[in-house]
């Protein structure tokens, strides 16, 4: 495997005292803080191999107080000094970067890439694509750039479109194992019978159609990572073998006794309860704790406030680059219902409307009506609106009223409800509906 540079740390010793607000944004942006408030006895240790950075917070600051930190400041003259605060003549032809309040993620990742030399920013490059600055988000941005370097699985929780896969991703691009395998895997799409195939691999002969020696996905991804979404849904035989990789580094392929050793990082995606799945039997208890090493909760879209509008903003900029539509922004009455909706489909159902508004939309600002977020009462339950109780018994009547309604295909109740056929499925399991018995 080619040698990757190692991502060195980043420091920011901040002279004075930060707000909770920037102590997250320093924590998204991938820095480690260290923070000095009074210079009496302080000084200033460095470690080899961190890339530091000193902010100097003249907010409120009395004159003999920047003096102390000033000279506490001075065998280190060599170190980027950031200033933010005071008055203008007070930080005149200091630092390299006068800072503005309040201060944000772009200006904090500017101070990386002054820190950085030049170099490539790879958390930066990672979590580029998720767009949010709500505090959930840039606790996610955090606990990425805290796991990337760390090679444990990590678990991601979080309802169906809150960006799982997005964030697997970005964790490989953070990691020293960036330019190698990202091998994403639905366990929920897989046939049954081939699970052992598809992941593990096969010689030619194990089974009926066996015509020639396949390698599985696992040895696909070797020397990156692996991601096993719905990991909830892979057969009881097919976890046996996936708790061995796990543990050994090693899988035999289906019809072989030899073992492979294989070197990769697993990273495994479920909205499900897996703890509940444990109890009823349907999850390895010895899997679920090696799976459960280092856990990421992808928060909800009508969790994360403003990235609402943020992240419509966005698609609709992707889009237009893309295609040639009217619509450059969104007008009032859209804003609104943007906020007021509570967006059971996540991140991937804005992602629809957007792009559906921008192509039927016939002014230059989308309106509320462009958007048609009038949801039914039944996808509403299905995806998990109201108290716990009353969602189960909504949920069930929900899944099974719209069954009926699509003449009991799954394909058309999945369409009608805006989620994946493996949701039905799920969903008729967890409520005990069985499909052949209703069709007859």
């Amino acid at each position: 495997m080619a040698v990757v540079p190692e991502i060195r740390p980043r420091c920011m010793i901040w002279l004075g005292q930060p707000t909770p607000r920037e102590r997250e944004l320093l924590a998204a942006a991938g820095w480690e803080l260290r923070v000095i408030d009074d210079p009496r006895g302080a000084r200033i240790g460095l470690r080899g191999g961190d890339r530091v950075a000193v902010l100097l917070d003249l907010r409120g600051a009395e004159p003999a107080w920047a003096d102390a930190m000033r000279g506490l400041l001075g065998p280190h003259s060599d170190l980027p000094l950031m200033l933010l605060g005071g008055p203008r003549e007070a930080t005149r032809g200091e630092g390299l970067l006068q800072l503005r309040e309040p201060l944000d993620l772009d200006q904090i990742q500017q101070l990386a890439q002054i820190v950085d030399g030049g170099c490539q920013d790879h958390g930066r490059a990672g979590t580029d694509c998720l767009v949010g600055n709500s505090a959930p988000m840039l606790a996610v941005r955090a606990a990425l750039y805290k796991f990337a370097p760390v090679d444990l699985p990590v678990l991601v929780t979080g309802e169906t479109g809150t960006g799982k896969e997005l964030a697997a991703r970005a964790l490989h691009e953070m990691s020293s194992r960036r330019g190698r395998p990202f091998i994403a895997v639905n366990c929920g799409a897989l046939p049954a019978t081939l699970v052992q195939s598809e992941l593990f691999g096969h010689e030619k002969g194990a089974f009926t159609g066996a015509t020639a020696r396949r390698i599985g996905l696992f040895e696909a991804a070797d020397g990156g990572t692996i991601f096993l979404d719905e990991i909830g849904d892979l057969p009881l035989d097919a976890q046996t073998n996936l708790l061995r990789v796990l543990q050994e580094g090693t899988l035999e392929r289906v019809g072989s006794h030899h073992t492979i050793r294989i070197d990769v990082r697993v990273v495994a995606a479920t909205h499900v309860d897996l703890e509940e799945a444990v109890a009823q039997g349907r999850f390895r208890e010895d899997l679920f704790y090696r799976l459960d090493v280092l856990r990421l909760h992808m928060p909800p879209l009508r969790e994360r406030g403003d990235d609402v509008e943020l992240l419509a903003k966005h698609f609709l900029a992707a889009f237009r680059e893309q295609h040639r539509v009217r619509a450059r922004g969104f007008d009032a009455s859209a804003r609104r219902q943007l906020r007021a909706h509570a967006w059971p489909g996540n991140v991937r159902e804005l992602l629809n409307r957007v792009r559906r508004a921008a192509v039927v939309c016939e002014s230059e600002l989308i309106d509320a009506a462009s958007l048609q977020l009038h949801e039914s009462a039944a996808a509403a339950a299905v995806h998990g609106d109201g108290l716990d109780d009353v969602r189960v018994q909504a949920e069930r009547e929900a899944i099974l009223a719209t069954l009926r309604e699509s003449g009991f295909n799954v394909s058309e109740c999945a369409r009608r409800l805006r989620v994946s056929r493996v949701t039905v499925y799920r969903l008729c399991r967890k409520h005990q509906l069985e499909l052949e018995s209703l069709r007859t």
